[in-house]
């Protein structure tokens, strides 16, 4: 259903370094970038990530109480992308750990931006 998510940033360049080292660590590439935006996923045909200046020219903020999950394939990367987030200067929000009683593992944490981030990955569904 989602296309893709975009966050702002007002310095695209450290930006782009961040997110290339920062979704690497999981195998997701840059797929493009073009004047004041860049895009990172799987492939072009599935969900993406992109990065923007604000198209009005005003400086980019983030929203209070809007975050952007990256769902993994395990733990492992969870535990993985927070610690790579911290290296690269990010902050965290929430140490990697189970949450809830429904079998997720996630790690929350900001990117250079202030932007809020979410690694997680889920159990799969229980028969009903």
């Amino acid at each position: 259903m989602i296309g893709y998510v975009t966050i702002g940033t007002n310095d695209l360049d450290s930006a782009i370094v961040f997110y290339d080292a920062l979704l690497g660590t999981i195998g997701i590439r840059k797929l493009w970038q073009h004047g004041d935006m860049a895009a990172w996923g799987p492939s072009r045909t599935e969900t993406a990530l992109c990065l923007a200046r604000p198209f009005d020219g005003l400086k980019a903020s983030i929203g209070n109480g809007v975050m952007v999950a990256l769902k993994v394939g395990s733990a492992k990367q969870v535990d993985a992308l927070h610690s790579k987030a911290i290296a690269l200067g990010g902050k965290s929000e929430g140490d990697p750990g189970p949450r809830g009683d429904h079998g997720v593992y996630a790690g929350y944490f900001r990117d250079m931006d202030g932007n809020k981030l979410n690694a997680y990955v889920a159990a799969p569904d229980e028969p009903r």
